[in-house]
Formats: structure tokens, C-alpha cells, sequence
């Protein structure tokens, strides 16, 4: 069973794991492959970032973060980027924190999620946000330097929460 709740402080030597494992292979997110655990930590645990865990058998193999998209007249937009231990995929903790989020986007006062930097060339990732009722609103051409595949599109996905 998968339990999502509020990080902690002391959630963050996991956070920082799946953060590492996930953004030094360069093939998902725009954040530098050699990011540092002080970078992640500014990233994904600094207010007024919302952050999230996902535990398996008391286990956090995933992580999530909601924030505002843009200040002021955009701030009822929300923004987010998930990650999942790369030895963890398949399990349903993506889709899981993808359905916690929208949820929560609601109750925290959001009237959207809008994801500003999808890789095109993350086919799971993409297959997921479709099931959960995202839409590619935009397309920014060659916008992402991916390390196998070099220059690739990237999309702008929205959904109403």
C-alpha cells in the first residue's frame, strides 16, 4: 500500500536519494545532473514549497512538490514536479502521488496544475498525465538538452484540478 503524506525535515537524506538518482541521468529534468544535496534541498524543501513523500512498508520511494506557477494574478495556478526512485517504477507511486497532488492543488486553493517543462521523450511520464487529465497546452521546440538523445521538445501540460 502506498502512503503519501507531508515531508518532514528528516525525510530529506531520502528526498535527496531520489532527487539524485532521478536527475543525474539527465534524461527527465532540466535541473543540473550534478546538482548538489544543498541545490535539492533550496529546490524541493524551502517554503513556501509544498513537499510530499510516498512510503511503501514505511520506505520513501517517491517525492512530489507543489508550488505557486507564478506570483500574484498567476498564483492560483499551481506548478509541480515529481520524482520516483528509478528502483521503484512500475508500482503505481507515480499515478499515486499524481492523484494525491490534484487533491490536494484543490484544497491548498488552486484552480489548476500546470507543468511547464515535460521532457517529450518521457513516454511514461507523459501516458500518466494523459490518464490523469492533463493536456498538452504548448510545445517549446528543442528546449531540453537530453544526454542520450540531444536537443528534444519539451511540453507545457495543463489540467484543472
Amino acid at each position: 500500500m502506498i502512503r503519501i503524506r507531508k515531508a518532514k525535515d528528516s525525510d530529506f537524506n531520502d528526498i535527496w536519494e531520489i532527487f539524485h538518482q532521478v536527475v543525474k541521468r539527465g534524461d527527465t529534468f532540466a535541473f543540473d545532473p550534478k546538482a548538489s544535496k544543498e541545490d535539492c534541498s533550496t529546490l524541493w524543501m524551502s517554503p513556501p514549497v509544498h513537499t510530499y513523500v510516498a512510503e511503501i512498508q514505511n520506505k520513501i520511494l517517491g517525492t512530489y512538490i507543489l508550488r505557486k506557477n507564478q506570483p500574484g494574478l498567476g498564483a492560483h495556478v499551481a506548478n509541480a514536479a515529481y520524482m520516483v526512485h528509478p528502483e521503484a517504477r512500475g508500482q503505481g507511486i507515480g499515478k499515486a502521488m499524481g492523484s494525491h497532488s490534484i487533491k490536494r492543488a484543490r484544497k491548498l486553493g488552486f484552480s489548476a496544475i500546470q507543468f511547464n517543462f515535460v521532457v517529450s521523450t518521457n513516454l511514461v511520464a507523459l501516458q500518466l498525465w494523459f490518464k490523469l487529465g492533463f493536456k498538452i497546452v504548448g510545445t517549446v521546440p528543442k528546449a531540453f538538452h537530453h544526454t542520450n538523445l540531444g536537443l528534444v521538445d519539451v511540453y507545457v501540460m495543463h489540467r484543472f484540478v
